[in-house]
């Protein structure tokens, strides 16, 4: 009965010892490796900074379309005839708002030098804003004179492509209501908020690979970690020393 209750003790002694020593384990692997921590996150977070410092920067200007109809053209239970037919034509015209015919006569009317596809694809973004009759049209150029100049002729192209296909007894109108103004801060690249990330990034690779390191590593540096892997009692310590070659 003694010799069981004096091996649960050992035992339960031992796991405990064996928790601190992994701890502490892990805190000598990210000391003893703290050069690889380091020079991973820096060579990150100094690549992620210098590439958003290296892109052009984008300007983001932005309109409101609202759909309407004309007063007096609607007839009662026409789906233009209240907001609920309204919403389902915006959502129509969204689409309208990003086709090839407006696209084509904006980039005409202010003399861009950028295919269609560029236009519509990585310049241009529409949505509608949710359960309203309003249209957002976001636009984004280098330039932040020229992002409001198409922003807002967007807005005009569009509104006159609308009432010539909208035929007079069911007028569907688009009109700008809220007009571009120049925007004073790029809306990319953000290099603090990716420097951010880097860095956040950067620390959890390095301690991977620390790790990955330190698991492919097999040489021994003290006789603690000796004993511990061997099993055996260290008796005795030859200590490392240079010698000059004079000697």
């Amino acid at each position: 009965m003694v010799d069981f209750e004096s091996k649960s003790s050992m035992s339960t002694e031992a796991s405990e010892d064996e928790y601190v020593v992994s701890l502490g384990d892990l805190l000598r692997v990210v000391w003893s490796r703290l050069w690889v921590i380091l020079l991973v996150t820096s060579m990150l977070t100094g690549a992620v900074t210098g590439f958003s410092l290296a892109q052009t920067p984008m300007y983001d200007a932005s309109i409101k379309i609202l759909m309407g109809q004309k007063q007096g053209t609607g007839t009662p239970g026409s789906l233009g005839g209240d907001v609920m037919g309204l919403q389902q034509i915006t959502q129509t015209m969204v689409e309208g708002v990003s086709s090839r015919p407006v696209a084509e006569d904006v980039i005409r009317q202010e003399n861009l030098r950028i295919s269609r596809k560029n236009f519509l694809e990585e310049r241009l973004s529409v949505q509608q804003v949710r359960d309203t009759q309003f249209i957002k049209v976001d636009y984004r150029d280098p330039s932040p004179q020229r992002a409001h100049r198409v922003a807002n002729a967007i807005g005009e192209v569009f509104s006159e492509q609308v009432s010539k296909v909208s035929p007079s007894a069911n007028a569907i109108t688009a009109t700008v209501w809220e007009p571009a103004v120049v925007p004073d801060e790029p809306v990319s690249p953000n290099p603090v908020r990716n420097s951010l990330l880097a860095l956040m990034l950067g620390l959890m690779l390095g301690v991977g690979l620390a790790f990955v390191l330190e698991l492919l590593d097999d040489s021994w540096r003290s006789p603690d970690e000796l004993e511990q892997i061997s099993g055996a009692p260290t008796f005795g310590v030859i200590p490392y020393f240079d010698v000059s070659k004079s000697k």
